[in-house]
Formats: structure tokens, sequence, C-alpha cells
């Protein structure tokens, strides 16, 4: 992303990703195949004992999570919405619900049994919803705003301060709901 009016990327993709989020079915059909950054946001009440910052245009709406892709459409659909194998997100949201009966079991890793991966997609559909922003060199502008921002289920590249003890200890249940047969 070239600079826009004197912009840095960084500030350019922030602009574009506290902009109105959108409900994920209309988001699904406006997504490119480009690279870029994006945020996933929800109610306060999702995730109450979490912090995120508000969104600046849906103040009822907070930041939980930012990603980056190499191609937001493919990152988005194949992997946030479908399989928790190759989605951090996923992963982090479903050992925040363990408690709610959500199932793994092991393949090569720990994953969601078939049936809560579709509930967890139907879950994200209700709860979630999206921004993003278009960028040729997305891990640096990634890397700045997760510095800046300190999203709550973001863990790397989050300060030790801004990091949520209840979002690693999820990620660590996750991981240990499941084991390789011996």
């Amino acid at each position: 992303m070239s600079s826009i009016d004197g912009w840095t990327p960084e500030e350019e993709a922030l602009r574009l990703l506290t902009g109105a989020p959108i409900d994920l079915g209309a988001a699904v059909k406006g997504l490119s195949r480009s690279s870029g950054v994006y945020a996933w946001w929800a109610a306060p009440a999702v995730f109450p004992d979490l912090p995120g910052p508000q969104n600046e245009k849906v103040p009822s709406l907070r930041l939980l999570y930012l990603g980056r892709a190499t191609n937001l459409r493919g990152r988005i659909l194949r992997n946030h919405l479908r399989r928790s194998g190759s989605s951090t997100l996923r992963r982090t949201l479903a050992g925040l619900m363990l408690h709610e009966g959500y199932r793994t079991h092991w393949t090569d890793r720990v994953v969601l049994i078939p049936e809560d991966e579709t509930r967890l997609t139907r879950w994200m559909h209700t709860h979630l919803r999206l921004t993003w922003a278009e960028e040729p060199d997305p891990i640096p502008v990634e890397a700045e705003l997760v510095r800046r921002l300190h999203p709550p289920l973001n863990v790397h590249g989050v300060a030790p301060e801004h990091l949520q003890a209840a979002v690693v200890a999820a990620k660590n249940a996750y991981n240990d709901s499941s084991t390789p047969p011996n």
C-alpha cells in the first residue's frame, strides 16, 4: 500500500480496519485474493472478561483479533471459517468455549470434530464481524497494529503487560484437550 495523503501503510490500514465492521455473509462476498490485514470484532458481551478497543464507527463492537494474509479471501474462507487445524483464531475461540462442549480429536494436531467445526462456523457468523485492508506487505503492518492495539486474542507480538492470561490458558486447554494416539 503506498502512502495516501502522507499516511503510512499502518495508518491507512488502521483507518480501514477501524471502519464499520460487516457481517460475515457480506464480508465473504467482498474479500479479494490480495494480501492484507484483517480484524475480527464482537460485542463486549461475547467475551466480557477480555478487553479490546472499541470500533470507532460502531462503538457497540470491540476488537478481538488481528491477522494477516497473503490471500485475504482464502485465509478467511478456507481457514478461519472452516478448519481449526489451520486457524489460530478458531483454536483460540474453541479453547475459550471448551466449557460449552466443544470437542476435539487428534489428527496430526488437535482439531475440532467435524460437527463442532460446523458449530463454531455458525457461532462466528452469528457473533463476529470483519474489517480488512489490502496491503502488499502485511507482515510489518500487522506487527505494528498488534503492538499498538493489543487485540485480546492475539498472543504473538503483544507486549507482556497486554497479554491476556485467560487467552493463554484457553489456548493451552485446547491443545491439551486431545493427544496423539499411543
